[in-house]
């Protein structure tokens, strides 16, 4: 996945959020409970779906990918960041920091498209309901998550090959708490305006992409529900894509802070701050948003814990 190619540093340093050990005590409890809590809701998530028949359906199919893909992102992240908090040694090795920052592109840039995936699914149960069962086809979805995760294996592929190809020959010290492009790219020698740009068209054309194709649905959405007489009719149109469209905003506003700005307004503080919000909070967040929002989603955990406790009476 990456090489050394003339390198003189054997590994990189992250040098986390906090330098006091009691700041560092405070933010591990406090990332491991969020954490905690991701593996549980997103799990919670899967399970529940998968037991009840009548989520099975392509909303809740896109919903259970998102909830492996936030729980996936999340690891990729979390236990590295509570590992540096919890020792003294934040040392990360070449294969260690580009494994890392592959799958941490990998899975984030596949979450931007199955994000926009999710958006045209709202916009043919809202816009086309009657044909909604023959467009949102098993066939239709299969293929959107595939091509979700095929966009995630490019651009992390061409990311990782273009960094691990520079010459990292003074700091090893990423003033980082995981394995990010910017912090990286500071470290080398090398010259990185070629790099910078590529690096910039993938992100960019990643968020700007997958950006389109959810206002194009959502303007479409909005123009749909404006037409509708009814007030309960329009609540509940409006109510079917409400929990995704708080999603959207969350993951998407923290990203393009990041990332989609000049160099020189980059903060260490404030990036830092971003980066925990979109690796460690947003997964945390999702399950939450898309289940205490959800009636449906809430009367198939009343049915499997009626289920599960008439099973035990019978035994």
């Amino acid at each position: 996945m990456c090489r050394r190619n003339s390198t003189d540093v054997p590994d990189f340093v992250l040098t986390g959020l906090a330098d006091s050990e009691e700041t560092q005590l405070v933010l591990f409890l406090l990332f491991l409970l969020i954490y905690l809590v991701t593996v549980l809701g997103n799990a919670g998530m899967i399970l529940i779906i998968r037991l009840d028949p009548q989520l099975h359906t392509p909303m809740y199919f896109f919903l259970t990918h998102l909830s492996f893909l936030d729980l996936s992102y999340s690891s990729v992240i979390t236990p590295r960041t509570l590992q540096n908090l919890l020792t003294s040694s934040k040392n990360v090795s070449f294969l260690g920091c580009f494994t890392q920052l592959y799958f941490f592109i990998f899975f984030g840039a596949a979450e931007c498209f199955f994000l926009s995936s999710m958006a045209y699914d709202r916009y043919v149960a809202i816009c086309n309901p009657l044909h909604y069962p023959v467009i949102m086809s098993t066939c239709l979805c299969s293929t959107l998550l595939a091509g979700s995760y095929v966009i995630g294996f490019v651009d992390s592929t061409v990311n990782v090959i273009f960094i691990s190809r520079l010459h990292f020959c003074n700091s090893n010290v990423i003033h980082h708490f995981f394995c990010d492009t910017s912090p990286i790219l500071a470290l080398s020698c090398s010259d990185t305006h070629e790099v910078e740009i590529i690096l910039f068209i993938c992100a960019g054309s990643t968020l700007i992409m997958s950006l389109i194709t959810i206002s194009g649905s959502y303007v479409s959405i909005l123009s749909t529900i404006l037409k509708i007489n009814s007030t309960a009719s329009k609540r509940r149109a409006f109510s079917t894509c409400a929990s995704h469209f708080l999603g959207v905003t969350i993951f998407y506003g923290t990203m393009i802070f990041t990332y989609l700005k000049p160099k020189k307004s980059h903060s260490l503080g404030k990036d830092q701050v971003a980066s925990v919000f979109y690796t460690i909070v947003i997964p945390m967040l999702n399950p939450l948003i898309y289940s205490l929002r959800n009636k449906e989603v809430k009367n198939a955990v009343i049915r499997i814990m009626l289920k599960l406790g008439g099973s035990r009476q019978l035994k």
